[in-house]
Order: structure tokens, then sequence, then C-alpha cells
């Protein structure tokens, strides 16, 4: 086992054990060093950055019930250890702060054994490059996707931490970007947008989240992430964002609520979708060089804004993205690489009547089961043609790619889905669909 450090509070008995130099990871125990095999609920939280907010943070821990709960960072050191043992009043029974140094610290026994038994998982702050370059393709998150699927392990993350939950991300592998530098160039170097598996989870496979939203100046850098997710993956992408000291809370079945402190503060949330009463929704203007511009009469994305409260009372629910109780609806838009926004409704997304297999003559879609790429061929004229869309086993469309006149094969990047099985759509102008299904493995 490589070199470590590991500093031990036990019933209020400190434990100190030395490491040599050029250790691969630093870890700090607080609580009861007997494992609680409990079954956890489940569940995500998202928190913007800044100090945590308290309701949230015992939201995601009373979804540990009473097990063991694994902070997560590459910086830093025992922050959290106190804060969540013992500092908001939730009974669990131990926490673990493992700070890794190096990649290698992904493949440590001694950190894999503890994600295996951890009933919840944290992210901290930090720098999601380093998260990703560390942890991404490795068994440590593998051994956390492992958790997701098969013991219900509740999972979070705040700042950098939230940053590396979506299913599409902001990698920062170059250094962060601000809105303007995004806006005026789409494809500036510092724009890198990653959809390699990571952290999955299905409620945000198609999502790309931000943090830190109290600065205004984060929202047109997010339109710019879901315009090249548009443009670049054919994906209709949606997006969450925080303030700072504000939280979404994800449960189980899909329904969001947002904790903040309003009215006293000015904490909200923000979910994000492209216009899906639309019929042309890709940006008019996505090119290297040029300034971004997706306006579509002012009305390129639908927002819904929660602002949160202490008990969570408002919600948005994930499944349709179209229903929320609490908040108000936005319409965004970019012009000559300035973003806007005015008051708007909710979005009434047409509704397609689905045309099953009896005609699915039309629609060859190939290899099946398929790994990396998918291949969609039309037996019918693409002139009567509009869109692909591949939804998941939950219902959540994870690719949309409109079809071009006279078009008679798309192909679609799917290097990033998880296996299972999923529908393949073929959406004809008058709204009816030809429908197939596809295996990912």
């Amino acid at each position: 086992m490589p070199a470590k450090t590991i500093i031990t509070i036990c019933h209020m008995l400190l434990i100190t054990v030395t490491a040599a130099t050029g250790q691969d990871y630093t870890s700090y125990f607080t609580g009861n060093a007997g494992d609680a095999v409990t079954e956890p609920s489940g569940g995500i939280c998202l928190m913007g950055g800044s100090s945590e907010d308290n309701n949230a943070m015992r939201w995601f821990l009373e979804r540990a019930n009473g097990g063991d709960v694994l902070v997560l960072r590459t910086s830093g050191s025992d922050g959290y250890n106190n804060y969540m043992y013992s500092g908001l009043g939730v009974n669990i029974n131990s926490v673990e702060t493992i700070v890794c140094h190096s990649r290698e610290a992904s493949a440590d026994e001694y950190i894999l054994e503890r994600i295996k038994k951890a009933e919840a998982i944290w992210f901290a702050g930090g720098n999601q490059w380093d998260y990703i370059s560390f942890w991404r393709n490795t068994p440590l998150d593998s051994l956390i996707n492992s958790g997701l699927r098969g013991r219900n392990t509740v999972i979070g993350g705040t700042s950098a931490g939230m940053a590396i939950l979506g299913g599409f991300y902001f990698s920062a592998e170059n250094g962060t970007v601000t809105s303007s530098t995004a806006l005026n160039n789409p494809y500036d170097s510092k724009v890198k947008i990653d959809s390699a598996r990571f952290i999955t989870n299905s409620y945000l496979s198609d999502v790309i989240t931000d943090t830190h939203y109290d600065n205004p100046d984060r929202k047109g850098r997010h339109m710019v992430f879901l315009a090249r997710i548009l443009q670049d993956y054919g994906t209709e992408a949606k997006g969450i964002a925080c303030d700072e000291h504000t939280a979404v809370c994800i449960d189980t079945s899909g329904i969001a609520s947002v904790y903040g402190q309003y009215p006293d503060y000015n904490d909200n949330a923000w979910f994000i979708r492209v216009n899906c009463e639309l019929n042309e929704k890709d940006p008019e203007i996505c090119s290297n060089g040029e300034p971004l511009t997706w306006n579509r009469a002012n009305k390129a994305l639908k927002v819904y804004r929660i602002r949160g409260d202490e008990g969570g009372s408002a919600s948005f629910d994930l499944n349709n993205w179209e229903t929320g109780s609490g908040g108000s609806w936005f319409d965004w838009y970019v012009i000559d690489g300035v973003h806007g926004e005015k008051s708007g409704t909710a979005p009434s997304c047409p509704v397609t009547e689905v045309v099953k297999e009896r005609e699915v003559e039309q629609l060859f879609i190939y290899p099946n089961p398929a790994n990396t790429h998918l291949r969609v061929s039309f037996g019918t004229s693409s002139k009567e043609l509009q869109r692909i869309e591949l939804y998941n086993s939950s219902g959540s469309i994870v690719r949309s790619r409109q079809i071009s006149s006279f078009q008679k094969e798309v192909r679609i990047n799917i290097s990033d889905l998880e296996e299972g099985i999923y529908l393949v759509l073929l959406v004809r102008k008058d709204k009816t669909v030809f429908s197939s299904k596809l295996i990912i493995k």
C-alpha cells in the first residue's frame, strides 16, 4: 500500500499516524470506527459554493440513514468532519475525508474499500480538472457509480464538486472561462465541454451544471455550454445552476427542491432548457472566432428560477422539465455575444403521436447493440423528417439531432452513455414518430 497519512478522531481521542513524504492521499476520520451497514435513501445534493446551506446538508446526511459519510477532495483538509458529524444534529456513524494528492490514489485499496462502505459521498470544492484528471476512468469512479446503481448511495457536491455531477460538464482543463470570453468565441480554447463517462445519474444524464450564480456573468457562459452541446453533440442538453449558499436537492423520484435563505437573502436556483416550442432550435451563429447568437425571437431557452427557502418548499420536476412550484419562468437569448433575458411563460411542449414498430421499416439503426457510435438511416424521404431523439430507460432525452432536407443518414456519438436499453425516435414534421429499440453495451 502507498505511504499515507491518517488522522483519526474517534470519541474525541486524537490519534495521528505520521507518513513518509510523497504520499498519495491523506485521510481524516471522525466518529465510530466500526462500519455501519444501513440502506441509504439515494438522491443528489447540488450546492452552489461558498458556505454550505445547513438545511440542504441535513437533507443529504439524513438520506445516509445513520451510515458512513465519505468526503472526497484533492485539496484542503478536514473542514467537513465535525460540521457533518456533530454540527447539524443528524445521527450518522462516521465522517471520513480523503484528500487525494495524485491519480495513483484512485487505485489505492484503502480508498476503494472506504467507497464500498460509504452510504453517502460528498465532493468538496476545489479544481474540477483535478477531480476529472485524478478520478475519471479509474477504479474510484467505477466504484462510485456502482454504489449509485446498486446501493442507492446518496451523493452531492459544492462548487467544483457540483460541476462534475452532470452527464456533460465544463472540465476547466485549460482554466476557468468568463462569459465575455465564451460569448465572443464559443470555441475559445478555455471552453472545454466534456461528456466522457464520469459520475453518472439518470436525472443528470443530459445536464450541465454551473455554480456561483450570484455573479450574473455566469449566465452567459452557461448558455455557451448549452449551445456547444447542441451543436457538437446534437443533444438538447439542460442546465442546473445555483447561487452561492443555495442548493438543489433531487430525490429518487426526480423532484428537485431548492434550499436557501430567501426572503432574508436572494438565493436562487435555475433550471434551463432549450425551448421545446421552437421548430428551429439551433443557435443562429455558433462558430469559432465569432460571437454567439442564439436568439430565436428572444426565446432560445426556457428558464425556471426558484428562490430557495429554509424548508425547500419550492420544487421543479426533472421528469418533464415543465412543471414547477414556487418559481418564475424566463426567456433567455444571446444576440451578437450579449446575453439577454425577459419574463416568460411555461413551455408548452408539443405532444407527439408515437407510431409503434409497425412502421419500423422506415428507420434503420446500426450497429445494434452499439457501443461508441450509432448510425441512423432512413427508408423514407428526409424532406418529411424533422429530428432524431434518443431516450434512456427513465424517459429522459439524451440525444437530439435535427435532420436536414434530403439527408439519408445521421451518425451519433454515444460513447458517454450508460449501458442499457434506449428508445430511438424518428420525428416527422407532422409530429408522427417511428420508433425502435437500441441496446448500448
